[in-house]
């Protein structure tokens, strides 16, 4: 500690006041250094509340969702699991072999039914086109007309079946010549009366148009009488 000092002009300046505390001894800095640690918290305690909070955010609503989702996703289905033990029974060769036979026959019953429609709807066979002209010769004919009346219709069978109806009995033929020939039967009726018509043509070589070789129509009722429409003479 300084006292007052004096200065040249005999005046008195006061100096700063100096207090010195005497060095600790090792002892007291120890003890200095455990109280200061007590005072301030342990590491594990900082430890414990860093992962309280870790595992406050990783069990979030999201985080919960998510596992269950996966636990969902990777589980085994009860129902599906017994069907996947079930052996494959291997495809013997004679079932293979029975399998495309079977599939052949049908597709050789689907070849032949679009066949005969293509064929009866895209070209008309030749004994319906012999019907056509035959049934077309009678419905013009003024006997015919007399003796059964008008309109005449023609069908190929006495049946209420739509599809026996439709049927024109016929035969096709190549005589010796190389003429090509078909004949055709059927049923004609009118309001009055009803008869048969007897027909067969041929294909001439020449101009290569159907011709009559004959025509005739069996009256059946009222009354029985037959008629000769076409009959052919050759030159």
């Amino acid at each position: 500690m300084a006292g007052p000092l004096s200065t040249a002009s005999g005046r008195w300046k006061a100096s700063p006041l100096r207090v010195s505390m005497p060095p600790l001894s090792r002892a007291s800095s120890r003890a200095f250094q455990v109280a200061k640690v007590k005072h301030s918290p342990p590491l594990h305690r900082l430890r414990n509340h860093l992962k309280g909070q870790r595992a406050g955010f990783d069990s979030s609503p999201s985080s919960s969702l998510l596992e269950a989702r996966k636990d969902l996703a990777t589980s085994e289905d009860p129902f599906d699991a017994p069907t996947y033990n079930i052996p494959e029974k291997p495809v013997t060769f004679t079932e293979g072999a029975s399998y495309s036979i079977i599939i052949l026959l049908g597709l050789a019953v689907a070849a032949a039914a679009a066949y005969a429609v293509f064929k009866e709807l895209i070209f008309e066979p030749k004994e319906y086109k012999i019907y056509g002209k035959a049934l077309e010769r009678v419905q013009n004919d003024s006997q015919v007309r007399v003796r059964i009346g008008s309109p005449i219709t023609g069908y190929g069978q006495e049946s209420r079946n739509r599809a026996a109806r439709q049927r024109i009995a016929h035969k096709t033929w190549t005589d010796e010549d190389g003429v090509e020939h078909v004949e055709v039967n059927f049923f004609v009726r009118g309001p009055h009366g009803a008869g048969k018509v007897y027909s067969e043509m041929f294909r001439d070589k020449v101009d290569r148009e159907w011709k009559f070789t004959y025509l005739i129509v069996d009256i059946v009722s009222p009354s029985q009488a037959r008629l000769m429409l076409e009959s052919y003479i050759p030159a």
